[in-house]
């Protein structure tokens, strides 16, 4: 369904690039405002964007491209499917790793969701949120659009449906989403992340972390020392940042990149790349 409505307030969004940061032949340029001349018109003509961070992975696979927050300004259009944009004006604020992703994809369900105070909380419907606050708490979410989120120790959240967001903040904690368009993230030591489905992104910053993933288009990070990232699929990333990391891609058109002391990568299928700094 297509919307003819134009918004003149600017829009925050997210956007994929090539390595060369070029998009469709066109160069473009952090902190720059870049100017469409004609009509603008969503999968068709403009500057195109997503309003939904994860959604970006469903043109750019992560292994492949650049990400970065952009601003949309201008006449802006819009049309069903996904939370894909077009802009007459777009201005490139930042580049925008995996983990800035996953936080800013929480960060936007959190925003559109109804948050549930219970200690033990847990929703069933969509566009929901379940949220914790407090060691050794759980919090759950069936259905699409939903956020899980722990601020604590001992901490879980899970999310069963597309879309969803599920983030620990704290020690010892597990953040898991099965199905599409998913983040999991977590913020200290001893956590994992893990996605089941396509598009799907997870973060750990922290040691002796890990994140997974088993789909098309994933993204796996780890900043911090005794970290592990996996992916299982085609066009996958893994990616740690620290000490004693491991970073392993099976299927085709993955990469595996450590920076750090006694780092492994390894890669198995076509067209992968590993290295380690």
């Amino acid at each position: 369904m297509t919307t003819d409505k134009k918004y003149d307030s600017p829009v925050v969004a997210y956007k994929g690039f090539d390595k060369a940061w070029k998009c469709r032949g066109y160069q473009y340029t952090v902190g720059e405002l870049h100017e469409h001349e004609g009509k603008t018109e969503a999968c068709e003509s403009g500057f195109h964007a997503c309003e939904y961070p994860l959604d970006v992975f469903g043109y750019y696979a992560p292994s492949q491209s650049v990400f970065a927050i952009v601003e949309a300004s201008g006449d802006i259009d819009r049309k069903g499917g996904d939370s894909k944009i077009a802009s007459s004006k777009l201005t490139v604020k930042a580049e925008l790793g995996i983990a800035g992703l996953v936080k800013a994809a929480i960060e936007y369900t959190v925003s559109r969701t109804k948050p549930s105070k219970s200690k033990k909380a847990n929703n069933d419907e969509e566009r929901s949120q379940a949220s914790n606050t407090g060691s050794r708490s759980a919090a759950s979410n069936t259905g699409d659009y939903s956020a899980a989120s722990n601020t604590g120790d001992y901490s879980a959240a899970s999310n069963t449906g597309s879309r969803s967001a599920a983030s620990n903040t704290g020690d010892y904690s597990a953040a898991s989403n099965t199905g599409d368009y998913s983040a999991a993230s977590n913020t200290g030591d001893y956590s994992a992340a893990s996605n089941t489905g396509d598009y799907s992104a997870a973060s750990n910053t922290g040691s002796r972390s890990a994140a997974s993933n088993t789909g098309y288009q994933s993204a796996a990070s780890n900043t911090g020392y005794q970290s592990a990232a996996s992916n299982t699929g085609s066009r996958s990333a893994a990616s740690n940042t620290g000490s004693r990391s491991a970073a392993s891609n099976t299927g085709d058109y993955s990469a595996a990149s450590n920076t750090g002391s006694r780092s492994a990568a390894s890669n198995t299928g076509d067209y992968s790349a590993a290295s380690n700094t």
